[in-house]
């Protein structure tokens, strides 16, 4: 059965159906102008429906925006029919939002960079503002159509993971890019704009943390939690193990701490226990008491 729980419908005209649909305005304008102003004017091809739009405007002279809409118009309908309900009204409005956007600046503004000769600029600024759009729409609960619907379709006849087929997807576009126009700084430019893109969203949508994980595995267990809890007024669990050599029990320290925490740590720790084994990781994200509210977060959303 399909989870359409992510896509359920905000109560009309409601605070947050009007927060929703103006995120999905922001975003889809954003991400056009990133189009517009960066990527198409140096035949830039980031992947996606909008990848294989700029192709064939730079080939025929299409327009972009309606380009994209002929293309996520059907892969939409198919996707409802093969995949059930998971392209929702909001998805529908960003795609067509976009193409909108999209013919309409280039109408305006025209089809010059606005750097011009420097693509590298471009790709940077281009993926950031694209980045910065596809971020606001997500938070709607929506997506601008495109790839996301074949890479969907080729998962439920292939079983391979939705974001290998994702990238698979991207990069055989990014790659036609290169087979449209000969000319191999093409894919190299789209590749660096795709990377930009994924930071900027991922950044934007989960936040930016310097904060550490740790796991610490120590027979002096119960000094290093008094020097987490009484000195440093942090908080952490205790998870049992069972050591893979000799099958002895351990008591695992999961923590998580600032830098400067973390550095502080590690030489108590290494001056009560110097056998101490540390696993130190980024924390993506912290949600919960003493970081930032997860009740805080869901109720923004």
């Amino acid at each position: 059965m399909v989870d359409t729980s992510y896509f359920q419908k905000e109560k009309i005209f409601s605070l947050k159906w009007f927060k929703s649909y103006a995120l999905i305005a922001i975003g889809t304008f954003l991400i056009s102008a990133g189009y517009v102003l960066f990527i198409s004017p140096n035949k830039i091809v980031p992947g996606g429906i909008y990848g294989v739009a700029i192709i064939l405007h730079h080939l025929l002279g299409t327009p972009i925006g309606l380009t994209a809409l002929c293309f996520n118009i059907p892969l939409t309908l198919l996707g409802i029919k093969l995949l059930g309900p998971k392209f929702g009204a909001k998805t529908v409005v960003a795609f067509v939002l976009t193409s909108i956007y999209v013919d309409t600046l280039s109408y305006f503004y025209g089809s010059l960079p606005l750097v011009p000769g420097e693509t590298l600029v471009s790709c940077i600024f281009g993926g950031l503002l694209i980045g910065i759009g596809v971020a606001f729409t997500f938070k709607a609960k929506a997506t601008s159509g495109g790839t996301d619907a074949i890479a969907m379709i080729l998962q439920k006849y292939t079983r391979l993971p939705l974001g290998q087929l994702m990238m698979i997807v991207d990069s055989t576009i990014v790659l036609l890019g290169y087979v449209a126009f000969g000319d191999w700084r093409i894919p190299l430019f789209s590749w660096i704009t795709i990377f930009v893109l994924g930071k900027v969203v991922d950044t934007a949508m989960h936040g930016f943390s310097y904060d550490k994980t740790l796991f610490i595995v120590s027979d002096k267990h119960e000094e290093i939690r008094d020097t987490i809890i009484l000195d440093m007024k942090r908080g952490g669990t205790f998870l049992h193990g069972e050591g893979m050599y000799n099958h002895n029990s351990k008591q695992i320290i999961f923590t998580v701490v600032s830098p400067r925490e973390l550095y502080m740590l590690e030489e108590y720790v290494h001056r009560v226990d110097p056998e101490a084994f540390i696993a130190v990781l980024d924390a993506y994200e912290i949600l919960g008491k003493g970081f930032k509210s997860l009740t805080e977060k869901v109720e923004s959303k």
